[in-house]
């Protein structure tokens, strides 16, 4: 089975469920297939609108109807949950806008904003505005870095294997720093808990 025929069968319900949990990696590789013309670029965007919409949804319900419980739970959460709740009562339109488009926020932001006083509808339309622009900013850049590399180095398509391995890797490689970065700081808030 070609890489192509592949994208063509399983592309649309990989970006589903991977922009449902977190997503740019995925989404990034979207717009790279919509460039080499094995995806559609509209469709790469509506389904990770609708990803991404749903899955922020559902922590926000999560937050709204069991986040203390969840997050009682998760001292690292709640730590990071009440962070976001002081940053909500400054600036809360923005945190609202802008939470998917920092990584390692984007799951426990709603959840928080569940857990906070944002009325529910208010949510939802800000929600739906910022996951629409999340996905066509994050899905035209896929497009655009392949029609980038596309006018560096050629004929992308001889290429595309090494292509999706490098953007993958970069994604994990973020999400590898990300986790270290919170373990290290998991770890020092329980040596400060001991002294």
């Amino acid at each position: 089975m070609s890489l192509e025929s592949i994208t063509a069968t399983y592309g649309y319900w990989a970006l589903l469920i991977g922009t449902f949990f977190e997503g740019e990696t995925i989404l990034i590789i979207g717009g790279f297939f919509a460039h080499l013309g094995y995806l559609k670029l509209p469709w790469v965007i509506l389904v990770s609108f609708i990803g991404t919409l749903v899955g922020d949804q559902l922590y926000f319900f999560i937050g709204r109807f069991k986040g203390q419980k969840f997050l009682s739970k998760r001292p690292v959460w709640k730590t990071r949950s009440d962070k976001i709740q002081k940053l909500l009562e400054r600036y809360q339109t923005l945190i609202l806008l802008g939470f998917r488009f920092i990584y390692g926020f984007r799951t426990i932001a709603p959840l928080a904003i569940g857990v906070s006083n944002v009325k529910t509808g208010y949510f939802i339309i800000l929600n739906i505005i910022s996951a629409l622009l999340w996905s066509i900013v994050i899905g035209v850049g896929g497009y655009l870095f392949g029609f980038t590399l596309e006018a560096i180095i050629g004929n992308i398509k001889h290429y595309e294997y090494e292509v999706i391995v490098f953007i993958a890797t970069v994604g994990i490689l973020i999400w590898i720093f990300h986790f270290y970065r919170r373990r290290t700081y998991k770890n020092r808030q329980l040596n400060v808990g001991k002294l």
